[in-house]
């Protein structure tokens, strides 16, 4: 007999003011060193396997929720530890237990985690397919509203029945908030969830898009944060995917795909040719990923001087044409790393706001992976390393 949950109230709708709009420009100047602060080379991910023990989730013919995801979990753990041994991978729990979704984003704060990956299987018909990633927000539809809804009704099953969620703000104001204290992870958390979906549909999954909803057990943590619904496990067919080891591995090897290539991008490396094939179990080392190694600069670049933001928004294994209609009439900036062609759009000397801004426009224009560098007197350096340069100037 499934035991009843309760539905935790979301937001009713979104409701704007000065008020609010004041508030928040406080809050981002209050946090902004805070914020800014964070290293992205990424040392340690936590990596969180939905429901567990008492909570078993949704469920198929022949699977539970609990058991998919943990199988899935730690299969992505182990591809991360293989290939990265330096990182520190983390587990909420390894095995059959419950916990509380308070605890899992504490022990990922506790541990300072750079990353947190929380995966899940989707509740529906038996005919709902394909895979969505959540990052915290304001949701758009009733579908995103219910979908927080079935996960966060683990707190029934909590000893305090949820009593310690009160004083979470899942307001319109309250999530508008968060978002902008936290938004340099936010826009982390929105950049790795689009990886993961165009990782799935590489494999063949239908893309159900990243999406927004009051989750939470995202709620709490202070780093880029998603949760993925896999598949759906009603779906015979969803389940015989996330329900076998073969399927496992295989949605593990799309996630660990996604995560190379976040943190490729955020620690300034790049992937070349596009992501690898899912590799055997016994053998999941990518063949692709190209190590970071000193950076090639031409000479437009290493004339300026000073500290200087780009927005980089291709790269490429071959030269691109500057003139070539993809980059839509902007003025490129090429750099070569190693056998690795960079292509960068802007020039905004010692202004990291600007950059920020104009990185935002090209999003808009269809770059979705835009994201800055920067350079100082011509050489490409980290960058946590420019904004602090930026602020003491």
């Amino acid at each position: 007999m499934q035991e009843k949950r309760t539905k935790l109230p979301i937001f009713n709708g979104l409701q704007k003011n000065a008020i609010t709009a004041i508030l928040l420009g406080v809050l981002v100047l209050c946090c902004r060193n805070q914020i800014w602060a964070q290293s992205s080379k990424i040392r340690t991910v936590v990596i969180d396997a939905g429901h567990g023990g008492h909570d078993p989730g949704c469920h198929g013919a022949h699977n539970n929720e609990k058991e998919v995801c943990l199988s899935m979990a730690l299969k992505l753990g182990a591809l991360i530890k293989e290939r990265y041994p330096e990182i520190k991978v983390v587990y909420t729990r390894t095995t059959d237990v419950f916990v509380e979704l308070a605890e899992r984003a504490n022990i990922a704060n506790r541990n300072n985690a750079d990353l947190f990956i929380c995966i899940h299987a989707n509740a529906g018909s038996t005919t709902a397919y394909g895979s969505e990633t959540y990052v915290l927000g304001l949701h758009r539809t009733d579908a995103q509203q219910k979908v927080a809804e079935r996960e966060n009704a683990s707190i029934s099953l909590e000893d305090d029945k949820g009593a310690k969620y009160r004083s979470y703000d899942l307001t319109p104001d309250g999530i508008i908030a968060l978002q902008f204290q936290l938004a340099v992870f936010h826009r982390q958390s929105i950049l790795f969830a689009e990886m993961i979906q165009k990782e799935f549909k590489r494999i063949g999954r239908y893309d159900r898009g990243v999406k927004q909803a009051g989750f939470l057990v995202l709620y709490k943590t202070t780093m880029p944060s998603v949760l993925i619904e896999t598949a759906f496990l009603p779906n015979p067919t969803e389940e015989k995917l996330i329900g076998t080891a073969e399927g496992q591995q295989k949605m593990a090897q799309a996630m660990f795909q996604a995560f190379v290539n976040y943190k490729n991008a955020t620690e300034g490396k790049t992937v070349v040719g596009g992501t690898t094939q899912p590799t055997p179990a016994d053998n999941p080392k990518p063949t692709n990923i190209t190590e970071e190694k000193p950076v090639e600069l031409p000479k437009e670049v290493q004339k300026e001087q000073g500290l200087v933001f780009r927005v980089q928004i291709e790269t490429s294994n071959k030269p691109l044409a500057l003139k070539s209609r993809h980059f839509q009439g902007l003025e490129i900036f090429e750099y070569q790393d190693n056998t690795l062609y960079k292509y960068c759009a802007g020039v905004f000397p010692n202004d990291l706001q600007g950059a920020k801004n104009y990185k935002n426009e090209l999003i808009q224009k269809g770059f979705s992976h835009a994201f800055v560098v920067a350079f100082l007197d011509g050489e490409r350096i980290s960058i946590e390393k420019a904004i602090k340069l930026a602020e003491n100037n």
